[in-house]
């Protein structure tokens, strides 16, 4: 999986990321076993992480429409236990949101201790749409505002709040969907033909459309600017679905693995107190 992922100071040209890789599957009844593996994973280690009760998991995704965000989420998400997950996905801010710092009303969704959060969409959303469309930027009533500076103090921002949540026992994988333009219209054209995904569809995707090449020098200095050891991006081809959800499941696999869970040891005094639980129940 490190060939997905975004060194530490590396120089990002998505021209050089490839949108779809060799499958890493032989046929549908292959994928579907390891996804299953991977699925069945993450739930035991879900488990873990409440029990461990030390560390919290934060995982964003970030794309183009059309790149499979939600289909990630639904697929390798599936056998994990709601009660500890939470699901946020980020709209245009409003204007409560916009009377605060670009990064209140994520912190406010963070996830606490023992649970996963999936952000759909993040405070990343202000260094590439708001990068892309200056006057949301504008109508955040900036003090001072200095748009040449700005990107380069709100990529610090972000990766100092990173580093203080890794810190604090909150560990941070991050997923850029890296679809085609191409591959963005057939899907389109899929919306179109179905008329059960027809609402997944306004001339807003269409417009977006136009800013292709501003949205992918916004995505390669973010990418560049902010993964971190600590926190890191990685660049998953969005072209083939089923392979995406293998590559990223397998990756939040791993990043699990990495934290060490364990399910806390009893000490002397809860051992009494089991022992005694027994006994009443005898």
């Amino acid at each position: 999986m490190k060939t997905f992922l975004v060194r530490e100071g590396e120089k990002v040209n998505l021209a050089k990321w490839p949108t779809k890789v060799s499958p890493l599957f032989k046929s549908k009844k292959e994928y579907r076993a390891l996804l299953a593996d991977h699925i069945a994973e993450l739930r035991s280690q879900q488990n873990l992480l409440y029990a461990d009760d030390s560390y919290a998991l934060l995982v964003i995704f970030q794309a183009m429409d059309a790149a499979g965000k939600d289909s990630a989420i639904k697929h390798v998400m599936s056998g994990i236990n709601p009660q500890g997950c939470e699901v946020t996905s980020f709209k245009h801010p409003s204007t409560e949101d916009l009377d605060h710092d670009f990064l209140w009303r994520t912190t406010r969704r963070l996830p606490e201790r023992g649970r996963i959060g999936i952000f759909n969409r993040s405070y990343y959303e202000e260094v590439l749409i708001v990068r892309v469309h200056r006057e949301i930027l504008r109508a955040e009533r900036l003090p001072d505002l200095d748009e040449k500076d700005i990107w380069k103090d709100r990529y610090r921002s972000i990766v100092d709040q990173e580093k203080h949540l890794r810190r604090n026992g909150t560990a941070i994988v991050k997923f850029f969907l890296h679809l085609s333009k191409e591959e963005q219209r057939k899907r389109f054209f899929a919306r179109l033909e179905e008329p059960k995904k027809n609402w997944k569809f306004s001339m807003d995707d269409i417009h977006e459309r136009k800013y292709w090449k501003q949205y992918m020098e916004a995505y390669e200095q973010c990418l560049s600017a902010t993964s971190t050891d600590g926190a890191p991006w990685f660049i998953v081809p969005a072209d083939d679905k089923a392979n995406a959800h293998l590559i990223i499941s397998r990756i939040l696999v791993d990043t699990f693995k990495k934290l060490d869970l364990s399910y806390p040891k009893p000490d002397a005094k809860r051992m009494r107190e089991l022992k005694a639980i027994r006994r009443e129940l005898s």
